[in-house]
């Protein structure tokens, strides 16, 4: 009720959007011209070169057929839910015909929560792999079979862990690791795993690499913090998502579970949303053929 009350109207969305996109007023995407004619529904005319634009283009609102404000309420329902939502409890809570377009925009919405010039984490990080999936006879350990491997990345902080990151990977090879480490963790930080010979590249692209085995370890344990995000994220996925998560679509669920675990000592949700319109005005459009593009491509 409360944001029905601040956003009543479609007019009201378009021009939160608008503030949010151009903080400093609008400029033309085409010419970069600041002269405009403000139009209904969101559009902007430009003096400078006629050229006509609208407040959603370009971003993960571009071509929606649906209301702004039906957005709005969606991603209100989001960051309101402690332990996240599943496409069939979004759909009865925005009332939508289609179980299809509430899974569409809920992956949309995941891939919104990664900012994209994110900085890596740094300082004393701790990296270590876990695996998600059923339960499954066979092999165990670092070569499982029937199982996604994830990469988890926990910078260490005073209070304890400090912002996380996870990626699936196809393997634990060195290589793998190596490349993977190099999109989550800025060079120059001392990384901490267990004694896997995989990690050993690290040192070769200006990372302080000291591994520490179990049994040198005064817990008994070379990895707590990972080992803490790895029990969070499969009790998350096991209860939220009751283990129904397909492989080719992990890496989006990863992607909100990092966003709220970063997030979780925040006291707003209207932070919460604005964070998260504000990432969706910053990443390219979604169609859905892309969605499925993108989802094969990182797996």
């Amino acid at each position: 009720m409360d944001l029905m009350g601040i956003f009543p109207t479609e007019e009201s969305c378009l021009e939160y959007l608008s503030k949010v996109r151009w903080p400093e007023g609008y400029h033309c995407l085409r010419c970069g011209g600041t002269s405009y004619w403000k139009k209904a529904r969101g559009l902007f005319y430009c003096h400078d070169c006629n050229h006509e634009c609208s407040v959603t283009r370009g971003t993960l609102f571009h071509d929606t057929h649906k209301p702004v404000r039906l957005w709005f309420h969606a991603m209100w329902y989001v960051v309101n839910q402690k332990n996240g939502v599943s496409a069939a409890g979004l759909q009865r809570a925005l009332g939508l015909g289609s179980y299809h377009t509430a899974w569409e925009w809920l992956h949309k919405l995941r891939r919104a929560m990664v900012r994209p010039d994110r900085d890596r984490l740094n300082g004393f990080v701790e990296i270590n792999e876990t695996f998600i999936g059923g339960e499954h006879s066979g092999k165990r350990g670092r070569g499982a079979e029937g199982k996604t491997l994830v990469l988890i990345a926990a910078e260490e902080s005073p209070r304890g862990i400090g912002r996380i990151r996870l990626t699936p990977i196809v393997d634990a090879s060195g290589e793998t690791l190596k490349e993977a480490t190099l999109t989550m963790v800025e060079p120059g930080s001392t990384i901490r795993t267990d004694g896997w010979d995989g990690y050993n590249l690290l040192t070769k692209h200006g990372y302080l690499h000291a591994p520490l085995t179990h049994a040198r370890s005064a817990l008994g344990d070379a990895t707590p913090l990972t080992h803490h995000i790895a029990a969070l994220l499969k009790r998350w996925w096991l209860g939220t998502h009751q283990g129904a998560i397909s492989p080719k679509y992990l890496g989006y669920y990863l992607d909100e579970f990092t966003f709220r675990f970063n997030r979780r000592t925040s006291r707003s949700r209207g932070k919460l949303f604005y964070r998260l319109i504000e990432q969706a005005l910053q990443i390219d459009p979604l169609p859905v053929k892309k969605l499925v593009i993108n989802v094969q491509s990182r797996v």
